[in-house]
């Protein structure tokens, strides 16, 4: 009695009695569709940032977010190093020294793009010392002059090889010799593999920069700096004016031109089914919006009486939305509740269903285990709809309980 009327009258009906179990069952059915909603909206998201982020890790990991190209006047590459590392938006450089050719071992015959590295700076912008097989110590083995290279697993698989193999780098750049016009190839070791879980195990191998420098016969000299940004996403806008500073003798790429569309495509599925899954949400509310609207026809009789006893219509009016009010909030919240158990446990769940079974449910794919990644920024966007879009299916029927008139409403009971 010492609550608002509206309020009271709310509470009453969402505790309607047996004898009156539609209206509870009108409430029950609202707040476990807005569960369900809510809660497969927040898991799938969770498992899209989870196979986001893995992407990101295993192919920006060992790829560059940017590389500076320098040009052929510059000597000192030292210093445009240390003078890149010191804007902030750059979190580390490195030497680096790309190439394309074929490796061939006996008859096997395999594309390959080279990275030339420095095995002392290359751990602060990549991961590919986490990636590296097994008994592999770390990139230490790739010293200069010693012609030792680092395979991809896939690519090692497709050649045969072993640690201790030798095989020939072929470069596309012809020489001139007394036989006539030949190749320029190279034989280097196999010291090792690495394994990234991509695509790029399948096309990818490391030497040290000096060895790639003196093959394409330009000793001691870096054909371009990588960069690791701070911010993944930033990548474009730092070498866009980075290269603005330093002129037109500088040319740069960055991640977005060379993988980008992967991980845009990643970003427009994420929308698409978020969009999708949102029709679970709008579907309860909709059900909010009928039950509620049967629920106004059948208590007809009562706003009547309600009104007949001194009740406003805007008392009436908001005693339907204070009812769609508390079953957004009960059902947004058991929803995010059980969506965030659900997605910080739904690792582990599948993991020990796939243990039961004695099978692998993503052996196939890309990443061969279920990730999930929460975001506090999509709890808060999902909450945020779900509750908004409840409030909305309340509006309709509530305004249809204002226009009650009590005569109309009386007149046939």
């Amino acid at each position: 009695m010492f609550k608002p009327f509206s309020l009271f009258m709310a509470l009453r009906y969402l505790r309607a009695r047996k004898s009156n179990h539609f209206i509870s069952f009108v409430s029950l059915t609202s707040i476990v569709g807005l569960v369900l909603g809510v809660a497969v909206l927040i898991v799938v998201l969770s498992v899209m940032n989870g196979f986001g982020q893995e992407l990101r890790t295993r192919i920006l990991g060992t790829l560059p977010h940017g590389v500076l190209y320098l040009p052929e006047s510059e000597r000192d590459w030292s210093q445009r190093l240390a003078q890149l590392v010191e804007q902030q938006e750059i979190q580390a450089a490195a030497p680096l020294v790309e190439m394309e050719g074929m490796l061939t071992y006996y008859a096997q015959v395999a594309g390959v793009k080279v990275y030339g590295i420095d095995p002392v700076r290359e751990p602060d912008v990549s991961d590919l010392e986490q990636h590296l097989m097994r008994p592999l110590p770390g990139l230490s083995v790739l010293a200069p002059g010693r012609f030792n290279m680092i395979v991809g697993r896939g690519l090692a698989h497709q050649l045969g090889l072993v640690i201790g193999d030798k095989l020939t780098l072929v470069l596309p750049d012809s020489q001139v010799t007394l036989a006539g016009i030949l190749p320029r190839y190279k034989r280097f070791t196999i010291a090792g593999f690495f394994e990234a879980g991509s695509e790029i195990d399948g096309y990818l191998a490391y030497i040290h920069w000096q060895d790639a420098a003196r093959l394409k016969r330009t000793p001691n000299r870096v054909e371009g700096l990588r960069l690791q940004m701070r911010d993944l996403f930033s990548a474009p806008t730092v070498m866009a004016e980075t290269l603005h500073r330093l002129g037109d003798e500088y040319s740069a790429s960055n991640w977005t031109q060379t993988h980008g569309s992967l991980f845009h495509a990643v970003k427009m599925e994420k929308v698409m089914v978020t969009l999708l899954l949102l029709l679970i949400v709008a579907v309860a509310s909709f059900n909010m919006v009928s039950g509620f609207v049967m629920m106004v026809g059948e208590k007809q009789a009562d706003i009547a009486i309600l009104r007949t006893m001194g009740a406003t219509p805007k008392q009436v009016r908001n005693l339907f939305l204070l009812q769609g009010l508390i079953i957004g909030v009960v059902g947004v919240a058991v929803g995010v509740a059980s969506g965030l158990f659900m997605a910080l446990h739904i690792t582990q769940w599948v993991a020990g269903l796939e243990s039961l079974l004695g099978t692998r449910f993503f052996a196939a794919y890309f990443v061969d285990y279920l990730p999930s990644i929460v975001l506090a920024s999509d709890v808060v966007v999902v909450s945020a709809v779900a509750f908004c879009l409840s409030l909305m299916a309340t509006w309709v029927p509530a305004y249809k309980a204002l226009k009650t008139e009590p005569v109309e409403a009386l007149r046939y009971e």
